[in-house]
């Protein structure tokens, strides 16, 4: 039967042949090689590229580096568990960086990946592109008012020298390079940005509060599936030996 099924196939009249797949253009090409080659936590191309050995997932040195920190480390992309120690240069991905060119966004310039980074910070068509990004607008037409006094919550000021623009990562890595030490009470500008937050509550060990609660971004790396009473023991301890 099998045999006859076959037969009959190959005797019905095939229909005329689609149109040709038109093949992707030299930008599509482009900007598919520059994701191939981008780290799945800042998005740009990969700097200093370093591979988890267990489920073979790469990303920046640096960006990878606070999720070194932890006792536990967990791939921010698949949330594996993964052996610190198991950590290497990916030095194939290095070597591919060198070999590969691709068009700057702005100028069209044929760059090597491995320089695209600096090259694009410098390059004045992408500042301009930068400067002229669209601002805020509603999907839909609506009678409400556009609200004008969003809170910041982006980057911070660290609350002990001041020094701006830092975003969550960097501000904890600005504090415990430059305030280890500083014994003053101060008031998080991340929880402070937030709804919920207060704006005037001064946590009494800033920089262990940093470690605990800011150290990743919640979306990123909250384990949402973990045990509600065990997180709320949790934060109940921390929050008294915070006080």
């Amino acid at each position: 039967m099998f045999r006859s099924l076959l037969v009959a196939a190959a005797q019905r009249p095939q229909g005329p042949p689609g149109p040709p797949r038109a093949a992707p253009g030299p930008g599509a090409a482009a900007e598919a090689l520059e994701a191939q080659f981008s780290c799945p936590i800042c998005l740009e191309v990969f700097h200093r590229a370093v591979g988890i050995a267990g489920c073979g997932h790469t990303f920046c040195g640096e960006c990878l580096q606070p999720c070194l920190q932890v006792p536990s480390p967990l791939c921010p992309l698949c949330r594996v568990p993964f052996d610190p120690k198991k950590v290497e240069k990916a030095s194939s991905v290095e070597k591919q960086l060198s070999s590969y060119k691709a068009p700057c966004r702005g100028c069209s310039k044929k760059v090597t990946l491995a320089k695209m980074r600096s090259h694009v910070s410098s390059c004045a068509k992408v500042q301009e592109q930068m400067a002229n990004c669209p601002k805020f607008v509603p999907v839909v037409p609506t009678s409400q008012p556009i609200p004008s006094n969003i809170p910041n919550r982006s980057t911070f000021v660290c609350p002990y020298c001041g020094a701006r623009n830092l975003d969550q990562q960097e501000l904890v890595k600005h504090c415990m390079e430059n305030h280890r030490n500083d014994p003053n009470k101060v008031v998080c500008p991340v929880c402070s940005a937030m709804p919920w937050g207060d704006p005037s509550y001064k946590s009494a060990n800033f920089l262990q509060h940093l470690l605990h609660r800011h150290k990743f971004s919640y979306d990123t790396f909250v384990d949402y599936n973990i045990d509600e009473e065990a997180a709320l023991q949790a934060a109940l301890a921390l929050s008294l030996s915070e006080n």
